[in-house]
């Protein structure tokens, strides 16, 4: 004969607000080390870069135009040019691969901004993108975070879970090369319907 299936569940209880404050705590700690230590150390290093050399005594451009970063990203910009992004978009990617979070602060760093969070971060940038983003640059941008590698660390769980540099190696190239064409479409159809 047929019996039921009869599981006794536990009974249900609402937790207690300290466990969920020390859980909240927990997590939050482990967040913050792991990723902060990462935010602060790349815009360190970011500001380092655009700090160094100092510009010539008789230098008629920016002092940013000088540095280290500034020549990495005027040469970046040979590349990334077609899909609109200025040489400050191309030196945010670079550390913005590290960690996505780091692209607001990156950009902040490169305008030379100072702002205590993300947020003051990024109503400073407001009027600078504005005024040297055009509509198709901003919507080209947000089309490349879309498709673009999360980070190094997702490309290293690729590596991990795969056991492949081989398979490692194509999914990286696939998704910039996904991302590059698909701002470049972007960028190119809001130029040609007049947002550029």
């Amino acid at each position: 004969s047929e019996h039921p299936l009869l599981l006794e569940l536990p009974s249900y209880r609402l937790p207690h607000p300290r466990d969920l404050l020390i859980g909240l705590w927990e997590r939050a700690w482990i967040f913050l080390r792991r990723v902060g230590g990462i935010i602060l150390a790349l815009t360190i290093l970011l500001w380092f870069l655009l700090s160094f050399p100092a510009a010539p005594v008789d230098a008629t451009l920016p002092a940013i135009d000088y540095s280290f970063a500034g020549r990495i990203g005027h040469a970046m910009t040979t590349l990334f040019a077609p899909i609109g992004f200025n040489w400050q978009i191309c030196m945010a990617l670079i550390p913005g691969m590290a960690a996505r979070e780091v692209a607001v602060s990156s950009l902040a760093t490169v305008y030379a901004l100072s702002a205590a969070d993300d947020t003051a971060a990024a109503e400073a940038l407001t009027p600078l993108i504005s005024d040297g983003w055009s509509l198709a640059t901003a919507l080209s941008l947000l089309v490349w975070f879309i498709y673009a590698p999360m980070c190094i660390s997702t490309l290293a769980t690729i590596k991990r879970e795969t056991n492949s540099w081989r398979k490692m190696t194509f999914a990286t190239v696939y998704l910039f090369a996904l991302a590059y064409g698909a701002s470049l479409v972007t960028y190119q159809v809001a130029v040609w319907l007049g947002a550029g």
